[in-house]
């Protein structure tokens, strides 16, 4: 008895851990694999969501071999998935650098000057998300 109670724990402890399982009903195969899970930017700030009227907006990048972006900060959370190639982004403020590639998830600095430069070969491909508050804008560019 005491077997068999095991056995059905350690059967009900796989299925509910393994994703697959868990968020599928019909029996096709769906795979969940976890990309980032963090509480601070690039620079080591704590993400702080705006506090009203919160608006999603969801674009992607294309950024040619060689390009740089000019200096610019974003006054809210912006998140982004590099599809492909290599970007270097760099604090201007603090001169720290971090290079993400393809499948890197960056959680970008917030109110810090910074820029980014394609260093690699082939066209930079990004998913950016940002939250801001409704209607705002979530890049200035420095003067």
């Amino acid at each position: 008895m005491r077997k068999i109670l095991v056995s059905m724990l350690l059967l009900a402890a796989v299925f509910s851990v393994n994703p697959a399982w868990a968020l599928d009903s019909s029996g096709a195969s769906v795979v969940v694999t976890p990309l980032a899970s963090r509480t601070t930017t690039a620079s080591g700030q704590p993400i702080i969501l705006p506090q009203k009227n919160v608006q999603v907006l969801v674009s992607t990048y294309d950024i040619a071999a060689g390009a740089t972006l000019p200096v610019h900060r974003h006054p809210f959370p912006r998140y982004a998935y590099v599809q492909a190639g290599t970007l270097k982004v760099t604090n201007v403020e603090t001169g720290n650098s971090n290079t993400y590639k393809s499948g890197d998830f960056i959680i970008e600095m917030i109110g810090q000057w910074h820029q980014a430069t394609n260093i690699g070969d082939i066209e930079v491909k990004l998913l950016v998300i940002d939250q801001v508050e409704e209607g705002a804008k979530n890049t200035e560019l420095r003067q």
